[in-house]
């Protein structure tokens, strides 16, 4: 038998010679061959990363990754149950989690064991006797990042803290050299005698220190500090490379509950070379609950399934880890698709170990659907009539009429209206009323997305006539408007590149001000009617607020272009936003609406869209933004898409093992009513208008454009002032306030008590008490109360005389239930 037949078979090849007299091998190469195998450990278990060391310098270090290799597609962390050996302790040293370090200059080998497997690592420390000398901007800067003394919460805060000021996160190193080096009368460093900076006796608390100890005396970060010092504290070193990227590996793991990774970065310069920095890098995991990560890489496991995201940085720039938690010994039972959607979402599921919930029944998809698409309840004849509908396709031709109602048109006018800012304090009534028409009739006649933004983006006129022009008023200046729109339509939160380095995306200053510079044109002046024109006077580039030179004007990661002197550059910036290849403008849409119909964002905060962000379902993420694109930016039609899915169908009930998870879709969200939707639907339920301080009779909440309008209800429910084009403005967090204004208002009870409203009519009618419940139940809830709420409901009306309380308490006992309050 051959050597591959052998391994490949799974048999085990026992070796024979004069220990095992009598016996006969099976081929005579093949023990050979064996032997030297096993002799060079290839056949070891285990599999060391890198296979080589080289240590150059004293404060150099390198991390080593223990990996498992006979687990297929799971390269398993074993850095906490293997074993380091040094052959010579005193050339180099490693901790228990494989991070090595030198000690002197010299060779000598890591020994590494896990049970009976061995590898060995060669190592070489150079340069140790006789360093380089300390790099400020390589070496000093991001201890310092790492440290946290450049972070907003403390020197690196507008105003800096006791004194010095640090550029955050260290954007600015000639400044942050000259505060630390040249500010406070040269006293932070001490090069006649190291151990006497006050940047040393601060860092260890030897002199008391606000910020508490960040070093101990006598650690690497201590010995890197203090011989930067002694060499003559100098800003200029030989390392002058620039750090084109960094590397961090894993890139993606699976790991079992309570598992630990520990993780490697590398530092590659724009010269090629490599360098481990896992000590000098930040670390950042965006769910705490599913996986953390510790300040040297360390990722630690929770035990509920899920993904989390480890940001880690390093002199400006940012990689992730990606890390996975399956629920063990879970087999999922796959429900049936309905469409694209279904296969992404059952595929994650099925990967981490999390049975879906049961579908919606007919009258939870009821409310659900009629509420998130026109934030309008259904009647209790609408809801009668759909509940006995046997249509196998009912749910489609619902949601097709949905879509065509004019409530649809109202409701996510207002909804576009909250974050265009269509705000009345800012651009007039006169203003507010022309965008919310113009708003309207886009939604109405299903103008396609990408026209809608382009015409937003290049508006200009008159602020009172009927278009977007108003945003123009409500934002004002070339960098306002510039991190407005990139917010809007591209979920790039660009405005962290104002000041300095984005702390965790690729944005800098320059594409900051390259892509305020396109609006810079934007010019207006005022009209006989009182209002405003705006128009394009013609636009120049902005300088850079450090080196002071102009910033070619461009869009984010686009090549800057030569604009002629009149040319209305907010047209290169629209064309490149709508064009097919654009990374960033159909995610954007796509999540916002993912958020909206499905309680949160692929990706969260849902206009915060970046490489370190990634989203909790990625395929499904990518085929849902060229399923846009392929329907032409058709919102109806992508909204017909999402509702028509078996994810969109599900109960909100939980089971057993999805009861934790709050990320990959395995049930409904329960979602608060937003303040208007809740106000409509009072009125609807009880049978009472609200009347509006001087508007006509009427009016739903939904349509009212003021956003300004006095309104205790509105506001403590969190009706956004459309002050910010973010969504965060609103409010759905349910409050104390809230309860006890449902439950005690004058205004509700008028309304309940109304001698037109449903309940005074339900009262006076022929209709018995269970046929009251039944009809307050579908007129509140959207379906017909179950034997235990009858049983219950029916108690109000027992020994009563007055027939009108028992309603009405019955009424009141449905408004103030969770049922009614939220939309599952």
């Amino acid at each position: 038998m051959c050597l591959p037949s052998c391994v490949n078979s799974g048999i085990r090849i026992v070796m024979f010679g004069p220990g095992n007299p009598g016996r006969r091998c099976c081929n005579a190469c093949c023990c050979l061959f064996v032997f030297a195998l096993l002799t060079a450990n290839v056949l070891a278990a285990i599999r060391v990363s890198p296979e080589s060391i080289t240590l150059r310098g004293p404060e150099s270090s390198q991390q080593l990754l223990v990996l498992d290799v006979t687990a297929p597609g799971r390269s398993l962390d074993l850095s906490r149950e293997a074993r380091f050996e040094l052959a010579d302790p005193s050339i180099a040293g490693i901790d228990e989690r494989g991070l090595a370090i030198p000690k002197r200059d010299g060779a000598t080998e890591i020994i590494v064991r896990r049970s009976a497997d061995v590898a060995r690592v060669p190592v070489k420390v150079e340069a140790f006797a006789q360093p380089e000398p300390i790099s400020f901007e390589h070496e000093v800067m991001p201890l310092l990042t790492k440290l946290g003394c450049n972070s907003g919460g403390c020197h690196g805060k507008a105003e800096g803290q006791n004194g010095f000021k640090l550029s955050v996160f260290g954007f600015d190193s000639r400044a942050d050299y000259d505060a630390i080096v040249k500010e406070g009368r040269g006293r932070r460093v001490f090069v006649a005698a190291p151990d006497r900076s006050m940047l040393l006796l601060k860092a260890t608390s030897t002199v008391a220190h606000g910020g508490g100890r960040k070093i101990e005396w006598g650690n690497r970060s201590f010995q890197l500090l203090r011989r930067w010092i002694a060499e003559g504290a100098e800003f200029a070193d030989a390392k002058s490379g620039e750090v084109a990227s960094i590397e961090v590996e894993p890139a993606e793991q699976v790991l079992a509950p309570s598992g630990t990774q520990q993780l490697r970065v590398t530092a590659i310069d724009a010269d090629g070379s490599r360098r481990c920095v896992t000590a000098e890098s930040d670390y950042v995991s965006n769910a705490e609950s599913i996986a953390g990560c510790d300040s040297r890489g360390l990722v630690q496991a929770g035990v509920i399934p899920g993904e989390a995201a480890v940001l880690v940085r390093y002199m400006g720039k940012v990689a992730v880890s990606r890390i996975t938690l399956p629920r063990e010994g879970v087999k999922v039972a796959r429900p049936r698709e309905l469409n694209f959607i279904d296969k992404h979402v059952w595929n994650k599921l099925e990967r981490l170990g999390i049975p879906p919930s049961e579908p919606a029944d007919d009258a939870m998809f009821l409310r659900r659907v009629y509420l998130d698409t026109i934030g309008t309840l259904p009647t209790a004849d609408e809801a009668r009539k759909f509940l006995a509908d046997k249509d196998p396709n009912r749910r489609a031709r619902l949601i097709d009429r949905l879509l065509e109602r004019e409530e649809y048109a109202d409701y996510w006018t207002m909804r576009w209206g909250d974050i265009l800012r269509i705000d009345q304090a800012k651009i007039k009534p006169a203003g507010a009323v022309a965008m919310t028409r113009w708003l309207r009739k886009n939604i109405r006649e299903n103008v396609p997305y990408d026209r809608m933004v382009y015409e937003i983006i290049t508006a200009r006129g008159n602020s009172a006539s009927e278009g977007p022009v108003g945003f123009y008023k409500a934002v004002t200046g070339p960098e306002a408007i510039a991190r407005s729109f990139s917010q809007l339509f591209l979920g790039v939160r660009i405005e962290c590149a104002q000041c300095h380095h984005h702390p965790s995306e690729k944005w800098g200053q320059e594409d900051y001000f390259a892509l305020a510079g396109l609006f810079t044109g934007v010019a207006h002046k005022p009209v006989s009617d009182g209002n405003e024109v705006y128009f394009w006077q013609g636009g120049t580039d902005l300088n850079h607020p450090r080196t002071g030179k102009p910033v070619p004007a461009h869009a984010l990661g686009a090549e800057a272009k030569k604009f002629s002197p009149g040319e209305d550059r907010r047209r290169e910036l629209a064309q490149w936003m709508i064009a097919k290849d654009n990374p960033f403008f159909a995610r954007s849409v796509v999540n916002r609406l993912w958020a909206h119909y499905f309680g949160r964002g692929l990706v969260m905060p849902i206009d915060d869209l970046r490489a370190t962000n990634p989203a909790g379902n990625e395929p499904l993420f990518a085929e849902l933004s060229q399923h846009l694109k392929d329907v032409k930016y058709d919102l109806k039609a992508f909204t017909r898409t999402l509702l028509n899915s078996a994810v969109y169908q599900l109960s909100s009930a939980t089971n057993a093992s999805n009861v934790t998870d709050e990320q990959n879709f395995s049930h409904a969200a329960e979602k608060a009513l937003p303040a208007e939707v809740l106000l409509d639907a009072i009125c609807q339920a009880t049978g009472e208008a609200e009347k509006f301080n001087g508007w006509p009779e009427g009016y739903r909440a939904i349509q009212i454009w003021d956003s300004s309008m006095p309104s205790y209800f509105f506001r403590i429910f969190g009706r956004p002032t459309r002050v910010s084009v973010c969504e965060c403005e609103r409010s759905n967090e349910p409050s104390i306030a809230q309860a006890l204004h449902l439950m005690n208002s004058p205004e509700i009870m008028e309304k309940i008590q109304s001698p037109d409203g449903r309940a005074r009519k339900l009262a006076d009618s022929d209709r018995k008490p269970a046929e009251i419940v039944d009809e307050l139940y579908l007129s509140v809830l959207s379906r017909p109360a179950s034997a235990a709420e009858q049983k219950l409901m029916l108690e109000a009306f027992d020994g009563r005389s007055n027939r009108r309380e028992a309603v009405e308490d019955v009424m009141w006992a449905l408004i103030n239930s969770r049922d009614f309050l939220s939309n599952q």
